[in-house]
């Protein structure tokens, strides 16, 4: 059994968490691998700073209206916690759209290097979720599930109960700390592997923008599976949850988006800048 304790530090009035700490690496990250794949196929790096911040910004604004929106409870908007991957997704992306068309930048062009980044941060980013106790996974009896009796919230049985709906065992004192899934660590591994498909197929011979598809494929596909272990409160479809619908869509989405570019023509050219 392995029983976690989160990374936090406080200095003075401040309160340092790994949580922020992978955030910050994650855009660090993301921000590095699209300007050298942009740069290595020829384009002008140069944007991909501007175009990070605006993903800063709005994957944070997504990230707290979204869990305002599942909670109800606007006053989250206020609170260091709340921040929900899919609403993270869809405000940076509309960040990045905004500034992309005020830029006059390639929204293919962006979109194709952007998916490696991504799915590099997901990854890192994940490791935040860890370092804090967030986002766990359901009960679980395994050398390899792990408590949080200091997790947000604690993997308790009475939290369980009241903040997912879990109902708890009969015997069981609500204190109890329980053990779960480690979910966050999945999520780490699995999107790794998608970094790792993605890198080796950055040099598809398709029109720019398909690899994004591919990345929406993946990206639905892996939270669709992990959903089924996490510890929620929204099945409410058929036993599915709100993340796991956005995720379906997400992957038909990307297959319609990689059949629209699989082709190099006219008005939609290939990844790399013509030789001059």
């Amino acid at each position: 059994m392995i029983v976690h304790h989160p990374l936090s530090y406080t200095i003075g009035s401040f309160t340092f968490t790994g949580f922020g700490l992978a955030v910050l690496l994650a855009f660090v990250i993301a921000q590095i691998i699209c300007q050298r794949e942009l740069a290595r196929r020829g384009h002008d790096p140069a944007p991909i700073g501007d175009l990070t911040f605006a993903a800063v910004i709005g994957g944070l604004v997504g990230a707290k209206v979204y869990y305002a929106f599942l909670t109800g409870d606007i006053s989250t908007l206020l609170s260091r916690g709340g921040f929900v991957f899919w609403g993270g997704l869809i405000g940076g992306i509309i960040a990045v759209l905004l500034v992309v068309k005020a830029k006059g930048l390639s929204v293919q062009r962006i979109a194709d290097v952007a998916g490696i980044g991504i799915a590099a941060a997901y990854s890192i980013g994940r490791t935040g979720c860890w370092a804090v106790g967030d986002d766990y996974g359901r009960p679980w009896s395994s050398p390899l599930a792990v408590q949080f009796p200091n997790g947000a919230p604690p993997s308790t049985a009475f939290e369980m109960h009241r903040t997912f709906g879990i109902p708890i065992p009969p015997g069981v004192n609500p204190g109890t700390v329980l053990s779960v899934y480690p979910t966050q660590l999945l999520e780490v591994a699995l999107g790794f592997v998608m970094f790792l498909i993605l890198w080796r197929l950055r040099d598809h011979k398709h029109a720019e923008g398909w690899l994004f598809g591919v990345y929406m494929v993946l990206a639905g596909i892996e939270r669709f599976l992990v959903e089924f272990l996490r510890a929620k409160d929204d099945r409410f479809f058929g036993g599915l949850t709100m993340a796991q619908l956005l995720a379906l869509l997400f992957v038909v989405a990307g297959v319609v988006w990689m059949n629209a570019r699989k082709t190099v023509r006219a008005g939609a050219p290939g990844i790399y800048a013509p030789v001059v």
